[in-house]
């Protein structure tokens, strides 16, 4: 499934954590790609990623916790 990460609404968004969490629930992700991808999202650019199917429904949990809005492109 991909996902499209849109904004991070987050009052003090935790860089560490975002990071982390992109890099536990992406496909083809390394630790360097997750902070770049991390410092894109909250420089406030929207970011693609790709995640399992099966671990979709934990993965978006762990978004919203992070107050990430995401759109789901399929």
């Amino acid at each position: 499934m991909k996902l499209n990460l849109l904004s991070c609404d987050a009052i003090r968004p935790d860089k560490r954590a975002i990071a982390k969490c992109i890099l536990e629930i992406s496909i083809n992700v390394d630790q360097n790609l997750s902070n770049q991808l991390t410092d894109i999202l909250l420089e406030g650019d929207a970011v693609d990623i790709e995640v399992l199917n099966k671990n979709s429904g934990s993965a978006l949990r762990a978004l919203r916790k992070l107050d990430i809005d995401y759109q789901i492109e399929d």
